[in-house]
């Protein structure tokens, strides 16, 4: 069953040192402007550091009513009392994961082709991410822009799981991914590179909640 909670803005909060803020910081601005979830993405700290990123984290979401999910990481995602884990198409599969997070953590895959889509929904997970949609300088990816039509054949694929759409997300075009069927975006560099992260969330926010209102609308019709 499709969880409503993951609609909306995802806030990737992560540790790379090129960004104006850091991931703690990221988090509380997401939280502070509405985004829904929050993940944390610390491919550069230490096992420990990256559970203390992770707890604080976890605080100010909870206090929030956000969602929080550790990337690629089930084992620190179940330490610091996550909501989820994100894992990428070159980390464990869904099924590997042990019975104990599997009973605790909700589940997000990455997928960047319309075949890995379609594997991800005999996976047990609760979302899919598709992208990159528009392209991507905030992390490594083998992939080209896949575009708007790839996302929407995405999103129907694996309906009625939410998808959400990454890669290149600024304001217009998070509209223009919901406008094709995604139920989310996800961003990194909108809030870890804005000047004020917490003004970019909510016109992000803002944004993808015009988006859905226009595109329920015109399927109501």
């Amino acid at each position: 069953m499709s969880d409503a909670r993951l609609a909306g803005l995802h806030v990737l909060a992560d540790d790379d040192p090129r960004w104006r803020h850091g991931p703690v910081a990221q988090a509380r601005a997401a939280c502070a402007g509405g985004a829904a979830v929050v993940q944390l993405r610390a491919k550069h700290a230490t096992d420990g550091i990256a559970l203390r990123l992770a707890r604080e984290i976890r605080a100010a979401t909870r206090a929030a009513g956000a969602l929080f999910f550790v990337n690629d990481r089930f084992d620190l995602a179940l330490l610091a009392e996550a909501d989820g884990v994100h894992l990428g198409q070159g980390d464990l599969p869904p099924a590997a994961l042990p019975a104990e997070a599997r009973a605790r953590l909700l589940v997000g895959r990455s997928s960047h082709t319309s075949d890995q889509a379609r594997a991800a929904t005999h996976e047990r997970v609760d979302y899919v991410a598709f992208g990159p949609v528009f392209g991507t300088t905030s992390k490594d990816s083998a992939y080209d822009a896949r575009g708007l039509a790839a996302l929407a054949e995405a999103a129907r694929i694996v309906a009625p799981l939410p998808l959400v759409a990454i890669g290149g997300i600024d304001v217009s075009r998070a509209a223009e991914a919901i406008r094709a069927g995604a139920a989310g975006v996800a961003v990194i560099s909108a809030v870890a590179g804005a000047a004020d992260p917490e003004a970019s969330t909510r016109a992000l926010v803002a944004a993808i909640a015009a988006a859905a209102t226009t595109r329920g609308q015109a399927v109501g019709r």
